[in-house]
Formats: structure tokens, C-alpha cells, sequence
């Protein structure tokens, strides 16, 4: 995704626009339970969008079930999404951020 069309907004702006459980997952990288989540039992065919800049980020074809309690996909649409090394916490892992507005999506785990 070029930088012409990313978005870049200040935290109190981001705060305006997204409820507190939002912010907490999708800027300051938080987890929600897993299962609790309602996209992770969700079948219906579409897009999955960023939650913050609402960027097309995944197809509903490349959903599975991984049994992990959080929804999974095994692509991306081309350029959604960035890869970042997370050696946080005492693990090794892969962040997944939306590539337009840099928000937390999740963790692929090694």
C-alpha cells in the first residue's frame, strides 16, 4: 500500500472514532479472549475490513477455523496487511498490522 493512501491519525483522534475495546486491541496492540470475539464463529461470505480505517483486508474464502479461539486466514488480499517481527513477552511471533493505518490485527505464532 503506497503512503498516499495511508492514514495517520493522533491518538486522541483514533480515541473519537473507536470504542475504548477497540482502541485497546487495535492501537495499543491488546488481545481480546479468545472465542469471545464475534468474528470468530462468523460464516458469512464478504470482507473482512480493518476495524480502525475499514480497509479491505481479508476475503471470507481464506477463513478457517484453527481452533485457536481467534479468526484465522491463510492469505491476505494483495498488500493488506505487514509482517513485523514480536519478540515481546518472552516469545517469538509474527505481528499482523493493516497495512494502511498500521493497526493491530493479530499474531501468527512460530
Amino acid at each position: 500500500m503506497s503512503k498516499t493512501n495511508s492514514v495517520t491519525k493522533t491518538n486522541d483522534e483514533w480515541r473519537a472514532i473507536l470504542s475504548p475495546e477497540q482502541f485497546r486491541v487495535l492501537r495499543e496492540r491488546g488481545t481480546e479472549a479468545p472465542g469471545t470475539g464475534k468474528y470468530n464463529k462468523h460464516a458469512d461470505e464478504g470482507v473482512y475490513n480493518c476495524g480502525a480505517c475499514e480497509a479491505p483486508l481479508y476475503k471470507s474464502s481464506t477463513k478457517f477455523d484453527s481452533g485457536c479461539g481467534w479468526p484465522a486466514f491463510f492469505d491476505a488480499i494483495p498488500d493488506a496487511v505487514r509482517q513485523l517481527e514480536d519478540n515481546s513477552g518472552g516469545m517469538a511471533r509474527t505481528e499482523i498490522v493493516c497495512s494502511k493505518c498500521s493497526s493491530h490485527l493479530g499474531h501468527i505464532f512460530r
